[in-house]
């Protein structure tokens, strides 16, 4: 339990480092709000906007050929409807994936299902913990302030794959989980790196009802933003090596006019 309370004591921290990487995401953003099919549905998002900040989750929808074994052994095809509404915070600098959270349905099947994503380099065996924060704690906990932990919700996620971006977690989406993220501002993620040490990963929960409920914005919109977002992060990589070679240059060349 001190290891806890040590790691919410360090959140409002690890929420300015980032704020630094969200930036990031209002590229990706923009092909949320080129979205909207309808004015009506333009409208509403333009007067959500003065209401409050602009939504950290996307609805993103693709069909798919799902493969079932019947009891005499035949394989029988369905296509199926995979939705998942979906929030991502990248590193500015670098591209890479801080952490995603995501909610599955599979269309046919009842249960749904969380799955957040951390940089590899964590303990699996200790699993990922996520603890729901009402707004009231959420604003307290971004000011490094104290907060009342019997307000917090804490649930336990189970790893299940990892990849070359990272290792995802995952846990049932039950009625009363979505209803926790619907109702509060955020969520923060602890996973357990390879020194032993637990690690924050803040997401916010700020349009996750409304995209969870909402149509799905187009994919296509999505993909080009977000590919768009990784050449300025490469370009941006590229003016920063540039400038550190010219540091490095003008720091060698007087000291090798000293040598002779």
């Amino acid at each position: 339990m001190a290891a806890r309370g040590g790691c919410i004591r360090r959140v409002g921290v690890v929420m300015m480092a980032a704020a630094l990487a969200a930036t990031a995401w209002s590229s990706v953003a923009a092909a949320q709000k080129k979205a909207a099919p309808k004015k009506g549905q333009a409208a509403a998002a333009k007067k959500d906007e003065k209401k409050g900040p602009p939504s950290a989750w996307v609805k993103l929808c693709e069909k798919a050929t799902a493969v079932n074994k019947q009891k005499d052994g035949k394989e029988v095809k369905k296509n199926v409807d995979i939705c998942l509404t979906h929030h991502e915070r990248l590193d500015g600098n670098t591209g890479m994936v801080l952490v995603s959270a995501a909610v599955r349905q599979v269309s046919g099947q009842s249960k749904q299902a969380l799955m957040v994503m951390v940089p590899l380099g964590m303990l699996l065996q200790p699993g990922m913990r996520a603890t729901i924060y009402p707004k009231d704690q959420w604003e307290l906990a971004k000011e490094n302030k104290k907060v009342d932990e019997k307000k917090l919700k804490a649930i336990k996620l189970s790893y299940t794959l990892c990849h070359r971006a990272g290792c995802t977690a995952e846990t049932e989406a039950t009625p009363e989980l979505l209803n926790l993220m619907k109702s509060n501002a955020g969520m923060l993620v602890f996973a357990i790196n390879a020194g032993g040490a637990p690690v924050a990963f803040p997401v916010p929960l700020t349009g996750f009802s409304a995209s969870y409920a909402g149509p799905p914005i187009d994919t296509k919109q999505y993909s080009e933003a977000r590919k768009a977002l990784m050449q300025q992060i490469a370009q941006r990589q590229h003016q920063l090596i540039e400038e550190h070679k010219k540091q490095e240059a003008a720091k060698g060349g007087p000291a090798k006019g000293k040598k002779k």
